[in-house]
């Protein structure tokens, strides 16, 4: 591609956003990403809870739960966000701007590797809001029972607001903030680190690790972090540099091993059973070379942060596929891995700018997203088609288990019907039911515990059952936004469990890092007509991440670890105020 072309392709997929539709789903998704012991997850449009599953993808209004011995992990772009034991946490909003977490008990610890400046992190507790401002290292704790938030700051800077009090905690520095209607708060060291802070550490090392994938793919792309571990990375001559995994088993092909399940607002959505099974389904594209599959992640553009899919395949079937392959009735799901150039058409609603978006780094000559008529070089590839029953398909069951086999001559004379399987969903496709006893949740209380917001959320999912009728008169395809909002006002789904704090509370920020002025949910500044929109400036962590830029020497007479003190709250600045009553008495004079 020459310099023009690549030129235009950074320019489109950087400046897209300012012209997309409102009602576009996120680019991106949190992913659950490592577990152990007792963790379950309940979905925003239902009130069961299952046992957490790997490789899920969470969005707003889901909900997560670390039992009595239990961590996990989970990653949105490059920013991990780890749970400690007993931890209630829920996304209150995710988009392509905010990350808003909801913390109603236990302790989490988030790492931010790079922020945009329009990008905005918060963590509500249910006594105060706390908004990460700059790449950096945080650990925050909620005692729901006592209203106590703690806020500890290894790198960084936040800002804490609640309860009338609005200030800043820095690097280094840990805040106690008690109290509900009225708060305090006490400022002292960081502590030293404990069990869980060590555990964060070593999953810290692991990812930094994960340097060869970081050159071939973005950093925000989730998932890329375990690409290193399990394959290897080669230059192929028709597409670049692909990446094969390593200890995979014969006759192994994608979107074979995991089981499909039904996630809003994208629909039927592909979850792998491997370790490293997230990146290489929902980016990129899949090639049979070399007598083996390779994942092509396509190319890099740089400051265009990728877009999530629910599964980049296509779905076979047509009047009677479920008779031609030896099943009766209920019929069946079949569908192969995309390959390199061929477009991503999503079923869900999107505008066309989206679906320019999803296509633009694997799709060389642009011009081809709409046209319809396509051959798919893997639908003859042998071996790259499963099919399997719609009862196992919409019920969650692991689908090489199930699979069904079918002559070759009949797959490749089988019609494309699409990106999604025209069956709708049940109960089942959303929450995992699993013999073995009760799934572990959290107390009611903490499940309907208020938390303290800063900036107002979103309202929550509507409920699967509101749903479910009109899911069925158009199987396989979500809801429009149109009819989503028709529910919403018909039926309304509870509020969040949310406090909007007034808009006169603004923290503080003692050190203003570039553009700290603006508000951290902040829009972009409009750029000039005559320039083309800019690339997003990014702000990022000092090669020293663990070690960031020293507070003032103190006094020698005050030993390293300071006894907790009141910070008091931060005025305008006393010369400026007595430089106006100087004036005004001037002027009464005169």
């Amino acid at each position: 591609m020459n310099r023009k072309a690549l030129l235009t392709l950074a320019f489109l997929t950087i400046s897209a956003s300012a012209f997309a539709d409102g009602d576009d789903p996120p680019s991106r998704v949190a992913r659950l990403n490592f577990q152990s012991g007792s963790v379950s997850f309940r979905p925003g449009s239902v009130e069961e809870w299952s046992p957490a599953t790997m490789n899920y993808p969470l969005t707003t209004g889901d909900h997560l739960w670390a039992d009595a011995g239990a961590q996990t992990e989970i990653h949105v772009g490059s920013t991990a966000i780890r749970m400690a034991p007993q931890t209630a946490m829920s996304i209150l909003n995710l988009d392509d701007r905010t990350v808003q977490l909801s913390l109603t008990q236990g302790t989490i610890h988030i790492r931010i590797r790079n922020m945009a400046d329009d990008e905005a992190y918060e963590v509500d507790t249910p006594n105060v809001a706390v908004t990460l401002l700059r790449p950096g290292d945080y650990r925050i704790s909620a005692d729901s029972d006592n209203n106590i938030t703690f806020v500890t700051v290894r790198a960084g800077d936040a800002a804490v607001t609640g309860g009338g009090a609005a200030f800043p905690v820095h690097p280094r520095e840990s805040a106690r903030i008690a109290g509900a209607e009225s708060v305090t708060q006490e400022i002292s060291a960081v502590p030293p680190s404990d069990e869980f802070d060590r555990w964060c550490e070593a999953r810290e090392r692991r990812e930094a690790q994960a340097q060869i994938s970081a050159r071939y793919v973005p950093r925000d792309m989730v998932g890329y972090e375990d690409l290193d571990e399990y394959g290897v990375w080669t230059q192929s001559p028709q597409y670049g540099w692909v990446w094969t995994p390593r200890g995979v088993a014969a006759g192994w092909a994608p979107y074979h091993y995991g089981h499909w399940a039904w996630v809003e607002p994208w629909g039927w959505t592909w979850i792998d059973e491997a370790p490293w099974g997230f990146a290489p389904f929902h980016y990129g594209r899949w090639a049979f070379a070399g007598g083996a599959w390779v994942w092509v992640p396509g190319r890099m553009v740089v400051g265009a942060r990728p877009v999530y899919a629910p599964a980049l395949v296509a779905f076979v079937g047509g009047a009677g596929f479920g008779v031609s392959v030896g099943v009766g009735g209920g019929g069946v799901a079949a569908w192969f891995p995309l390959g390199p150039g061929e477009v991503y058409r999503p079923a869900y609603h999107v505008s066309e700018v989206y679906v320019r978006q999803i296509n633009i780094v694997h799709v060389t000559n642009v011009s081809v997203i709409g046209v319809t008529n396509v051959r798919y070089v893997n639908q003859n590839v042998q071996g790259a088609v499963m099919v399997v029953p719609h009862e196992a398909f919409v019920t969650a069951r692991p689908v090489a288990q199930v699979s069904v086999r079918v002559d070759a001559r009949v797959i490749a004379q089988a019609q494309v019907t699409g990106t999604t399987a025209l069956v709708a969903p049940r109960r089942e496709s959303i929450v995992v039911v699993r013999t073995g006893g009760p799934v572990a949740a959290p107390p009611a209380r903490l499940v309907q515990r208020t938390v303290v917001v800063k900036t107002a959320p979103p309202p929550p999912p509507v409920s699967f059952a509101a749903r479910q009728q009109a899911l069925q008169a158009n199987p396989g395809r979500p809801l429009e936004p149109a009819q989503v909002n028709t529910l919403r006002n018909n039926a309304p789904a509870p509020r969040p469990m949310v406090r909007t704090l007034p808009t006169r509370q603004e923290p503080a920020v003692a050190q203003p890092q570039p553009r700290s002025d603006r508000p951290p949910n902040a829009t972009p500044r409009p750029q000039p007509a005559a320039q083309p929109a800019a690339q997003p400036a990014v702000r990022q962590e000092p090669p020293n991440e663990r070690m960031p830029v020293a507070r003032p020497p103190q006094p020698a007479a005050q030993p390293a670890a300071a006894p907790r003190n009141e910070r008091p709250q931060q005025e305008a600045a006393p010369k400026e105020k007595q430089k106006k009553k100087d004036e005004k008495k001037k002027e009464e004079k005169k």
